[in-house]
């Protein structure tokens, strides 16, 4: 990944430049990891973000390099918590009342801690529920009813490699899984506005949110890659383009489908060990900003 950046760096994107001029696309989770780097992707394409997460000064952190590298004015800030049906609507009220439309909807903000099923208590558990399921769910209707209803639009939800479990996350696998039948389920009734819903389900990406889990967990996480078929981690340009590709108009025929960003590991077998991948596929990182998260260190 790239160290540094300065001012006058660009995004460097595999999409055509001014794929979503005239666009608007909202970022839940906006202000760090793959949210962040989403909106600097569709910034550089063209598109207006509004950028949406619950604390101000990350957005506006983000909205500062994107006004260093594209130019001002193409971001707005929306402090809320997702989790609470009032503030989303507000939300997405003054999100309108900003840019006069919304044309794409990227739901991203989540968030889980590790621990057993045992020792997740009820608090706890709905807490993650309520960020990973419940508030896409609420950004993704008041998107539908306040404005893709009567004019089409995109939605991509992230969610995660879920399949065959989470251990030390089902709360989070729970939730994800629900908001993958979600994806399929308002893809289906909410087809006859031409509003396209599908989701993109990251698997090990070396994203800031890695140096968010505790100390004891550092050797596991560094060892991952040794586990993904594909030899390596992903990178957050890598699940940027997929989210891209979902919202752009080379996707206007696929609806409620789950791509998946992780190197196959959901395929592997534990009847059938595969030998180490000595020449991994190099990793693409278009995101000049990205840096490695520190549990991983220098790779």
């Amino acid at each position: 990944m790239t160290k540094d950046a300065g001012s006058g760096a660009r995004y460097r994107s595999v999409f055509r430049p001014g794929l979503f001029a005239g666009q608007v696309i909202v970022v839940t989770g906006g202000g760090s990891g793959i949210g962040r780097c989403a909106a600097h992707e569709l910034a550089s394409l063209g598109a207006k973000v509004a950028l949406v997460g619950r604390k101000a000064e990350k957005i506006a952190a983000v909205a500062r390099e994107i006004a260093e590298d594209v130019g001002a004015g193409l971001t707005s800030e929306h402090v809320c918590d997702i989790r609470v049906e009032e503030q989303v609507a507000a939300t997405v009220a003054d999100i309108l009342k900003a840019h006069g439309r919304i044309d794409g909807l990227v739901n991203n903000a989540g968030g889980q801690f590790a621990a057993p099923l045992v020792s997740i208590t009820q608090k706890g558990w709905e807490t993650v529920v309520r960020t990973n399921l419940t508030g896409g769910f609420l950004m993704a209707r008041e998107c539908y009813t306040q404005w893709m209803q009567g004019r089409g639009g995109s939605i991509v939800n992230v969610v995660a490699d879920m399949w065959l479990g989470m251990p030390s996350m089902g709360h989070s696998g729970a939730a994800r899984a629900g908001m993958v039948n979600f994806t399929e389920t308002a893809a289906n009734e909410w087809s006859v506005s031409n509003v396209r819903v599908n989701a993109v389900a990251p698997g090990w990406i070396a994203s800031s949110g890695m140096d968010q889990y505790p100390p004891e967990m550092g050797e596991r996480i560094r060892n991952m890659k040794n586990m993904a078929p594909l030899g390596r981690m992903g990178s957050e340009s890598e699940v940027s383009s997929a989210i891209v590709f979902l919202l752009s108009e080379g996707a206007q025929y696929i609806s409620g489908t789950t791509l998946r960003v992780d190197g196959a590991v959901p395929n592997t077998k534990v009847s059938r060990p595969l030998p180490p991948n000595p020449h991994p596929l190099p990793r693409y990182d278009g995101f000049h900003r990205a840096k490695l998260p520190k549990v991983l260190g220098e790779e």
